[in-house]
């Protein structure tokens, strides 16, 4: 079997990873994988057959014209008719679908030939892009024009950004023509919740299959360092961690401060992920943490905090939750997408968006031993049952023989 996933990012992000994941586990298989993606090559690129979609001329004139023109996804059409020849190349027997928003392939020029190749298809879907005229994410600004159709976008300045026109009514009903132009497509998101949004939209009339991520169990356990306690004059605190890749008002930056406003000095808050001008906001009695691509870093910081807390007000699945449930962390998360799901029985606690005064009230008792603190062994077993990589990314391998009628 030959797999070509399509994909934004390579070995970074979320996605980035989960791609590569994929991709390893066919070649363990006996099978051949390729890569399509767009940005930069990776340092750690451990997997063979891979290329980049474009260059950066194609990146920054595609980006201006969703700048100007709200086009985000019609632009590329050089890139994209390269990438088409060498899918005729490859002839791969499945073609594997991601985020295809990143300003890097013309969903036109692809759909209109995958419509007529007639090669399977199989979209993960990582966000809510797919089915609406313009975001890819609607949960914050409580907005249900997708389910019948998008205008007078309400986020049309946030990402995918036009600064000046709202092109959202035509790029809806092109999407929809589109992506319904395909027969042999299967839907597959990465939550129930994605799942029921889903059910709503013009892609309704697709088998879907919902198949959770995962996460890799060697790098994400508890760890014994106190190297994070120690460098950041933790000792004697109850540390309370937020991770975000990017910052913003949607991932509960401000939620941050409000809590840190509400709690006493024997509680400390960690943000991992913000940027410079990000930090020169943050009360000082807040420890700001730049990214980091250290996942053994990462996991070290996990298991040293007694609570990880996610305040997202938009996500479909968060890693972050399954990375510090996997260190033996509980969590705390909003009432947010599919964010509860990764949230099993004394893995944590789920309060409702915006709710800060519950979240102090929950920190607290958990501090003081009001609330069960289930121990890190069973949050590890939690991990293993539900988030390991090579058990959730298997449901993939056998979802792409059924499709071609191959017993696993």
């Amino acid at each position: 079997m030959k797999l070509l996933q399509i994909n934004t990012s390579l070995n970074t992000s979320s996605t980035g990873k989960i791609v590569c994941q994929i991709g390893k586990m066919c070649i363990d298989n006996g099978d051949q994988s390729y890569i399509a993606f767009s940005g930069r090559y990776p340092e750690n690129r451990d997997i063979a057959n891979t290329f980049r979609i474009g260059f950066k001329l194609d990146f920054y004139w595609h980006a201006l014209v969703t700048r100007i023109f709200d086009r985000h996804g019609f632009g590329s059409i050089r890139a994209t008719k390269k990438l088409l020849k060498q899918i005729d190349y490859i002839k791969p027997d499945i073609i594997h679908l991601h985020n295809l928003h990143g300003y890097y392939i013309n969903i036109e020029t692809l759909f209109n030939y995958l419509a007529s190749s007639k090669i399977p298809i199989v979209w993960t879907m990582h966000d809510c892009w797919p089915f609406t005229g313009h975001c890819s994410h609607f949960e914050y600004v409580k907005c249900k024009k997708w389910e019948k159709a998008c205008y007078s976008c309400p986020q049309r300045s946030s990402y995918p950004s036009s600064l000046i026109v709202d092109n959202s009514k035509e790029n809806f009903l092109k999407k929809k023509r589109l992506f319904n132009s395909v027969n042999k497509m299967t839907i597959v998101p990465v939550s129930r919740w994605l799942d029921n949004q889903i059910k709503y939209s013009y892609l309704n009339g697709f088998n879907s299959r919902v198949i959770r991520n995962g996460i890799d169990l060697e790098v994400f356990k508890p760890s014994e360092s106190k190297a994070f306690i120690e460098d950041y004059n933790l000792q004697n605190k109850f540390i309370i961690l937020g991770v975000a890749s990017v910052w913003s008002e949607r991932k509960g930056f401000f939620e941050f401060i409000k809590l840190r406003e509400l709690l006493g000095e024997e509680f400390a808050i960690v943000l991992v992920g913000v940027n410079l001008k990000l930090q020169k906001i943050l009360p000082k009695n807040i420890t700001s943490i730049a990214r980091t691509s250290n996942q053994t870093q990462l996991a070290m910081m996990y298991s040293c905090s007694d609570l990880y807390l996610n305040l997202t007000f938009e996500d479909t699945y968060p890693s972050t939750n399954l990375e510090s449930i996997a260190c033996g962390t509980q969590v705390v998360t909003y009432k947010t997408g599919g964010s509860p799901e990764s949230i099993f029985e004394g893995g944590g606690y789920v309060v409702n968006q915006g709710d800060i005064e519950s979240v102090k009230n929950l920190i607290e008792d958990m501090k003081n031993g009001a609330l069960p603190r289930i121990s890190k062994k069973t949050l590890v077993d939690i991990a293993h049952k539900k988030f390991n990589k090579d058990n959730n990314f298997i449901h993939y391998l056998k979802l792409y023989k059924e499709i071609l009628g191959i017993s696993v």
